[in-house]
């Protein structure tokens, strides 16, 4: 009862707070701070990989075993703001989902999978917006500042409630969250019109002269 009493408590402590706890060595924390970020991870990961690439190893597990690697390198965060560790979760969990996307485009399919799932089937995200927008987007979103970034991912890629997004984006109400993911999308678009060029226009052709005039 303790126990449970305690992560209860602990539910409710900031991201920052939990990874100070966990620094001194408090499982408890550990615990709770992995729980927290694991759901977001996993919507992440289902939305970035590939279908014959998941079908490599559990969603779960991804999340699982990129989340462990970053407790065990707790101690090497900065913590400035909760967005800041749900960025560092990422690129953590992002660099998992790229190994094993190289290594199971390097290892041979077999029939079953060769025939239903061919090598070039695209993630969710791609799938979702095509291959050259996804590009566009990836460039634009490198391109935000880090808590617009942020923004942009807890609502397209996450697909959080504005109460969800308000905790990952350490905002204090669900107002906030929800003008700070607006102002953030709005800055994306702005980003990814940069880099299309408009169709380039074509002159008039002039009326041939008739023969013998």
């Amino acid at each position: 009862m303790a126990i449970r009493a305690k992560a209860g408590s602990l539910d409710a402590t900031s991201s920052i707070e939990l990874i100070a706890r966990v620094r001194r060595g408090d499982q408890q924390a550990r615990d709770v701070l992995l729980a927290r970020y694991r759901p977001r991870m996993e919507k992440w990961a289902h939305g970035r990989l590939p279908a014959w690439a998941r079908g490599a190893a559990d969603t779960q597990d991804i999340v699982q075993e990129a989340l462990l690697q970053v407790a065990n390198r707790i101690n090497r965060f900065e913590p400035r703001h909760d967005a800041a560790f749900q960025a560092y979760v990422r690129k953590a969990l992002f660099n998992r989902v790229r190994d094993l996307t190289r290594r199971a485009k390097r290892r041979p399919a077999g029939p079953v999978i060769d025939s239903a799932m061919p090598a070039g089937t695209p993630s969710p995200l791609e799938e979702a917006v095509g291959r050259e927008a996804l590009e566009r987007y990836e460039a634009a979103l490198n391109r935000l500042k880090p808590i617009d970034r942020h923004a942009v991912i807890v609502h397209v890629e996450m697909g959080l409630s504005n109460a969800e997004a308000a905790r990952a984006l350490g905002r204090p109400s669900e107002a906030a969250a929800h003008m700070a993911v607006t102002r953030a999308l709005v800055r994306l678009a702005q980003e990814m019109t940069k880099g299309v060029q408009a169709p380039p226009s074509r002159k008039p052709r002039r009326p041939r002269a008739a023969r013998g005039a």
